[in-house]
């Protein structure tokens, strides 16, 4: 069933629905709050806070913006809010926030996996913090341009630019990475 569809039926009071969409957007949004908090527990609890939040928002929700997109919207506020009540957290390294490599998987699989993510985290880092944001939301996350631009509030040529920028710089911190090898 379609994200309209479950979003029809929660809107109606369906339980069923309500846990579905939780079901299928759960894990992403997990994964986008411990990346950016680097504590697994306080990520589990915002993450049921953005849940709790999209509950009493939902009647109000309008499909002008893609609902995963409202959905990082929210997480996103959250976050802003927990760090000017808290301060800036650490961040989580992007190994611990993936997905773990399967008991199957060889050694040599195992680190370079870890290799090529610690490559990546260090050229992210280098990035100014929106476009990071950008690119972590467009390639980690795996949202639309559309969704991205809702979910940031920006316009679409705007994230197209920062897009852009972010990865002409991220490209340009991997090489140096790379010859620094």
């Amino acid at each position: 069933m379609s994200d309209t569809q479950l979003i029809a039926r929660a809107q109606r009071g369906d339980v069923d629905a309500i846990g579905s969409l939780y079901d299928q957007h759960q894990n992403a949004i997990f994964r986008y709050l411990w990346a950016r908090l680097g504590q697994r527990p306080l990520a589990e609890d915002l993450t049921g806070e953005v849940f709790l939040r999209m509950l009493d928002a939902l009647p109000n929700y309008r499909p002008t913006a893609p609902f995963r997109a409202w959905l990082y919207r929210i997480a996103r506020n959250l976050l802003i809010d927990h760090y000017r009540k808290h301060g800036q957290a650490t961040q989580v390294p992007l190994e611990t926030a993936e997905a773990q490599p399967t008991a199957e998987a060889d050694l040599l699989t195992v680190a370079e996996h870890t290799l090529t993510l610690h490559h990546l985290q260090t050229a992210l880092s280098q990035l100014d913090e929106m476009q990071r944001e950008v690119v972590t939301l467009r390639f980690l996350s795996g949202l639309s341009l559309q969704e991205t631009a809702a979910a940031l509030e920006k316009t679409e040529p705007a994230i197209k630019a920062l897009q852009h920028r972010g990865l002409a710089a991220l490209r340009h911190a991997l090489n140096i990475e790379r010859v620094s090898l």
